[in-house]
């Protein structure tokens, strides 16, 4: 993300009405806007495999998951973010068009330029959202998934790889495989992969 210099801080409102008619997507994250950079071949191929995979699931229920172009809204920390994936459950969320303040599961699929802030601040605003039970984090270079769950006291943490590929997204009760997460990804070979 690059952050937009200007004195003057926007309030939520102005935000959105400024981000209805930008050409370029930004975040917003307490009065600051920040334009978000591209993506690469294997991020898109790696959240358009998710997105087929979870829509194809929920398909007949009351969940909707988005692609990218909505934003999420954390209301505790006076945030606007654009998940690669979110999927929510909650009829709340059918009254706002561009964001959803209720997600039960996000997914970011990282890059070199975001993946610090994806793990840390990023990861630390979603945390104030009280009906997220599940933050995904996917890898663009190895194939290597990492789930952090809720639990009554703690983020519960694990990660999924080639060696251990197969784990459940609880929130929306799916089955997936780190195969069909990165079904066309081509992942070059680096000499310390993990």
């Amino acid at each position: 993300m690059i952050a937009l210099s200007d004195k003057h801080k926007l309030t939520p409102e102005e935000y959105l009405a400024l981000e209805e008619n930008s050409l370029i997507k930004h975040e917003y994250r307490d009065g600051e806007v920040y334009a978000m950079a591209g993506t690469t071949d294997n991020h898109n191929t790696i959240a358009g495999n998710l997105y087929t995979l979870i829509r194809s699931h929920l398909r007949g229920t009351d969940c909707r998951v988005y692609f990218a172009d909505i934003k999420a809204k954390i209301e505790a920390k006076n945030c606007f973010y654009y998940p690669d994936l979110l999927v929510t459950c909650d009829t709340r969320d059918r009254a706002t068009a561009t964001y959803k303040s209720f997600p039960n599961l996000i997914i970011e699929v990282l890059s070199e330029s975001t993946e610090g802030f994806d793990r840390g601040d990023k990861f630390n605003d979603y945390q104030t959202l009280a009906s997220l039970e599940e933050y995904v984090v996917v890898s663009s270079t190895h194939q290597r998934v990492e789930i952090f769950r809720r639990k009554p006291s703690h983020w519960q943490y694990e990660a999924y790889t080639l060696e251990r590929p197969n784990f459940r997204l609880e929130s929306i009760a799916l089955d997936v495989g780190i195969p069909d997460i990165y079904e066309d990804v081509v992942i070059e070979r680096m000499s310390n992969s993990n």
